[in-house]
């Protein structure tokens, strides 16, 4: 489609039967203006219908903004979740005529600080809540934040809140109630180790379960861990991803024990490889498609686009049960 060809407010207008003004009023959220309920869903069902999408350049010029979205993927980002949710989501605002840039947040936080300098976002998005110089970098250029968690998603819910109350409640149904925890030995995802464990200590609060017991684990010594687990009285551990609980499993036949009978283990993530585990891998799956709609049904509202019907925030995440619970 040409330039030339692409419907415009007018032509919104009168699918709508109102008036251009009442179009602009409705498409960019103006503030003080009295519309009625009706009208607005006329007039959103008529962009949808053409296929409507506004002239970024003259609406962000009146806003002072660039029209660009950064989407950034946290050093805590591991497994594939972050990565779908960063593809949907530029395509998705894509048909909205926004763009969204990847950014992946490095260690010294210079490609974020770099990117909200270079092309003046009018918002960033993630998975996870960013955090160190890359949050500092965010919030000290005002760029409103939006992630599973922020005030604006909090319908959905606090993603390791929902991860924790799944698994917890998975394995206190089947009677665990020493709960363990295993970090990676690898140093920089212990940030995304901390994010998941929090979710699970406020689960196993909840149910006035004893303190969680939590061990970091590596192939080398996972033997010895899986034993001081099993020792200490844990029946049941949480993984901060699938990887890791490969490594409990593999520390539980070193150490001669059984999975599930002497320690069941959870994961996270719902990678490919858990279904071919030995035994195949308990863990919770997410649902990239239902994250985005959420996220951007909030991202649009916010800035004063068309704002498509966000969809039920059920099915956000599903416990995938295996063998190793």
């Amino acid at each position: 489609m040409s330039r030339s060809d692409r419907p415009t407010k007018a032509d919104v207008a009168r699918l709508a039967n109102v008036s251009t003004a009442t179009v602009s009023y409705v498409l960019n959220n103006a503030k003080g203006v009295t519309i009625s309920d009706r009208t607005r869903a006329t007039v959103q069902q008529a962009a949808r219908q053409l296929g409507y999408r506004p002239n970024l350049a003259a609406r962000n010029l009146a806003r002072g903004g660039s029209g660009v979205v950064l989407y950034i993927v946290p050093r805590i980002a591991l497994g594939e979740l972050a990565i779908e949710v960063g593809s949907r989501m530029t395509t998705a605002l894509a048909r909205h005529g926004v763009m969204s840039l990847v950014v992946f947040e490095t260690e010294d936080d210079r490609q974020v600080a770099e990117a909200l300098s270079s092309f003046d976002p009018v918002a960033v998005t993630s998975v996870f809540p960013l955090s160190g110089g890359a949050l500092a970098a965010v919030e000290a250029a005002g760029v409103p934040q939006f992630h599973l968690g922020s005030s604006a998603l909090r319908s959905v819910g606090e993603l390791h809140l929902l991860a924790g109350e799944m698994r917890v409640d998975h394995l206190t149904t089947r009677g665990h109630r020493h709960l363990g925890f295993a970090y990676t030995n690898t140093v920089k995802w212990r940030p995304l180790g901390d994010y998941w464990l929090a979710g699970i200590e406020a689960a196993a609060r909840r149910r006035d379960l004893p303190e969680v017991h939590v061990a970091t684990i590596g192939p080398d010594d996972a033997a010895g861990t899986v034993t001081a687990w099993v020792e200490a009285g844990v029946t049941a551990v949480c993984a901060q991803s699938d990887e890791t609980a490969l490594v409990v499993q593999h520390g539980i036949r070193e150490a001669g024990r059984r999975c599930p009978e002497d320690l069941a283990v959870m994961g996270i993530d719902a990678i490919p490889l858990g279904e071919v585990a030995a035994p195949p891998l308990t863990t919770i799956a997410f649902d990239a498609e239902i994250i985005v709609d959420i996220a951007l049904a909030a991202l649009l509202g916010s800035l004063g686009y068309p704002i498509p019907a966000p969809p039920p925030d059920t099915g956000l995440a599903r416990l995938i049960h295996r063998r190793s619970t």
